[in-house]
């Protein structure tokens, strides 16, 4: 009985330990990192900080965007050709200030506000694809949770249930056979995920983004037609007193966690196997 009972106790230490050493996400290096996010912007806003100390520890970050967010301009003069563009390329300016390499941005490319519309299975055939070629170590993306899902927008719901629809799928080869058979793509599993935009109730992992704070906010100031006055009217700088005003919004927006910036997370490495 002292026997078994010691047995216990030394694996819940080693299991404590093991836990202990397992390096922090913002502590990673040299290794692959793959964000899908729903908008050229959600990445940058829910985890801009993050993606900065990835990239500044030397690993591999790419970002999947599910939609060109060409919807989103009260501007009468202004275009869905035309915002696309704007968004792309404010993208491109905003993550390459975090680290991201441009080439490292693929655009899935489907209408804003459209997602959930997007063919099936071909949505989750592209989400799954990309994890097959990227195969990361580490998988951030919106957080699908039974508290998110009740209140957010169309697009950040679709684009939560399909990442991980993807990833389960991307495990077993008989899913979209084609991508092993045509396109040599073979099996993978996620072994880490964390998902951003959580609930409070649902948050469980918080990353130290107090360095590199006012650099996530420099670089979502650079999605300049996402915020006001462009949004009503579409301009590709800033008046000064404007920045300042979305930096502060920003700052006090910015959840904070022992006195210091932070962004929240909903850790998980696998999924209820019933």
């Amino acid at each position: 009985m002292r026997s078994g009972l010691l047995a216990s106790v030394l694996t819940c230490l080693l299991v404590v330990s093991l836990q202990a050493q397992q390096t922090r996400l913002e502590n990673l290096q040299n290794k692959t990192i793959l964000v899908f996010t729903p908008h050229p912007d959600d990445d940058v806003f829910g985890a801009g900080g993050t993606i900065s100390l990835l990239n500044r520890n030397h690993n591999k970050v790419y970002i999947a965007v599910y939609t060109n967010d060409d919807k989103g301009s009260y501007d009468p003069e202004m275009s869905s050709q035309r915002l696309a563009r704007i968004r792309r390329a404010e993208q491109e300016i905003s993550e390459g200030q975090l680290g991201t390499p441009k080439e490292n941005i693929m655009w899935m490319g489907y209408d804003d506000g459209m997602l959930e519309y997007a063919p099936q299975p071909k949505l989750t055939e592209e989400a799954t694809a990309i994890i097959r070629r990227i195969r990361p170590d580490v998988l951030l993306s919106v957080d699908p949770g039974q508290w998110y899902e009740r209140w957010h927008k169309s697009d950040h719901r679709m684009a939560a249930f399909n990442t991980i629809d993807a990833v389960r799928a991307a495990e077993f080869w008989l899913y979209f056979p084609n991508q092993k058979l045509q396109m040599g793509l073979q099996p993978y599993q996620v072994p880490e995920m964390y998902f951003f935009y959580p609930s409070p109730q649902e948050s469980n992992y918080f990353v130290n983004i107090e360095s590199v704070a006012e650099l996530k906010f420099d670089a979502a100031c650079k999605q300049v037609s996402q915020f006001e006055p462009a949004v009503h009217k579409y301009r590709s700088d800033w008046e000064p007193k404007d920045m300042d005003k979305a930096k502060d919004e920003m700052r006090q927006q910015q959840p904070r966690k022992d006195g210091h910036y932070v962004e929240a997370f909903r850790y998980a490495t696998g999924f209820n196997q019933f």
